[in-house]
């Protein structure tokens, strides 16, 4: 059966308000939330970016049934990974059985900050499946030692670990990276491009039926004219294409992007407005390519209408 999720933006939300979405999804009937890691917010009029693992213990103690999933974690550049593996284990024993690490290769927006070269897109890959090794050896429990080609551990034990280790799901939007996360990831996340093609990668390098994640914005308004103009204002990223999304290094740059495109070409790509069957037909849409799992991502600040709207008018669909 395939679940509905809900997206917790944390470039659009203060952590408090975070905190607060998490628990009306719940309430809402979203299966799962993904919840995005970022250092910047992808433009300044976007205006937020809290630290994602002080926002996930506020969500462990107002949640109950609701699994997280980081939407995507960097564990190769800002932060080493045996610090994602610790905060990874704590988030896990805080939400047993319902917490699970999303990982990706990250964007130059978040990782350069403190003075790292952004590398080569292969490297990236290299340095995320090295990152993964780091953790689940971390995860055994036990003095470990490590000296690989990007990372070294000396003397690192995790004293407080689950008692089940979180599953790992690997982000990717090429075919690199779609096999990267068929090897070594218990799951697979698409952040919203190249979709099918790298869910059809992953499925043909042994991703088998490992669960899929793929995410879509949309933005339910009063008025399809108020959602295009919100999507635009707030998610022109939508209509980007490329390497773009991984290169540019500030949230002006996004903003400087943002002038070179239109409110109607972030339309091609956001279903705006009050009709549940345009959101519908995105969702089913992901659902015919293959996947299990659909994360929806509502722009804007009006939050508490649009679960009230998936409530009332496009969960019940996917419930029949």
């Amino acid at each position: 059966m395939v679940e509905i999720g809900y997206k917790l933006a944390c470039e659009e939300h203060e952590p408090l308000d975070l905190v607060c979405n998490a628990r009306q999804a719940e309430d809402a009937g979203f299966a799962f939330a993904m919840i995005s890691d970022h250092y910047h917010p992808w433009t300044n009029r976007q205006g937020q970016s809290p630290f994602v693992w002080g926002v996930l213990g506020g969500i462990s103690q107002v949640t109950a049934d609701l699994r997280l999933v980081t939407g995507v974690t960097c564990p190769t550049m800002r932060i080493h990974p045996g610090i994602i593996a610790q905060a990874a284990a704590t988030a896990a024993g805080m939400m047993p059985g319902r917490f699970i690490l999303g990982l990706g290769s990250g964007e130059n927006l978040n990782e350069h900050v403190f003075g790292d070269r952004w590398p080569p897109a292969p490297v990236r890959i290299e340095m995320l499946e090295e990152a993964v090794e780091v953790i689940r050896m971390l995860w055994k429990g036990g003095m470990q030692d490590y000296y690989g080609s990007f990372y070294t551990l000396e003397n690192a034990q995790i004293f407080s670990l689950p008692e089940k280790v979180p599953p790992i799901y690997i982000a990717s939007e090429g075919p690199i990276s779609a096999s990267l996360a068929a090897r070594v990831g218990d799951g697979f996340i698409n952040p919203g491009a190249s979709a099918e093609e790298t869910l059809v990668a992953f499925r043909d390098s042994g991703g088998g039926d490992k669960p899929s994640y793929v995410e879509v914005s949309v933005c339910w308004a009063e008025s399809e004219e108020e959602g295009q103009r919100t999507a635009y204002e707030r998610w022109p990223i939508s209509a980007n294409s490329g390497e773009l999304n991984r290169l540019l290094p500030t949230p002006t740059h996004y903003e400087q992007l943002a002038t070179m495109t239109t409110p109607e070409e972030v339309a091609k790509h956001v279903p705006a407005g009050p009709d549940p069957e345009a959101q519908i037909r995105k969702i089913e849409e992901c659902i015919k390519m293959g996947f299990d799992h659909v994360c929806v991502h509502q722009i804007g600040n009006r939050q508490r209408e649009f679960m009230e709207f998936y409530t009332n008018e496009v969960l019940p669909h996917f419930a029949e």
